[in-house]
């Protein structure tokens, strides 16, 4: 009896279906972790803009804008978010990072990440949302 060697049209289907399988899995994870990893861009950010916030204070009667703290650069260093400042005082501040392209799909646990905020008030620093901050 002759053996035949090479695959059949059935076994190539089959490694084919089960490539297709592993690769339908793997690529929305690998999406999820990259959108993960970009929100370490608004951290940085964040914390960032915060020390800075702190620094300008030391020598004003209040807190500073965007311009004034930041240079007046209105996106995070690795272009996943825009950035603001509201609700400036002598006590308070809101820093906000909104996602931009892609990473507006972000979301942690059914909580959207795409808005991230570091808020001070009174010696208080909140962040929000807290599931997207780790907390």
């Amino acid at each position: 009896m002759n053996k035949v060697l090479g695959l059949t049209l059935m076994e190539l289907l089959i490694a084919l279906l089960i490539i297709g399988i592993l690769v339908g899995i793997a690529v929305p994870t690998y999406q999820t972790y990259v959108l993960r990893g970009n929100r370490a861009d608004a951290f940085q950010t964040l914390l960032g803009i915060q020390l800075q916030q702190e620094k300008y204070r030391l020598s004003n009667t209040s807190y500073g804008t965007l311009a004034q703290v930041w240079g007046g650069v209105t996106t995070s260093p690795r272009g996943h978010y825009t950035l603001s400042i509201t609700n400036l005082s002598a006590t308070s501040y809101t820093i906000t990072a909104t996602a931009v392209g892609s990473q507006t799909a972000d979301s942690n646990g059914g909580t959207s990440c795409a808005t991230m905020t570091l808020s001070y008030s009174n010696g208080t620093t909140t962040k929000t949302p807290a599931a997207c901050w780790g907390e």
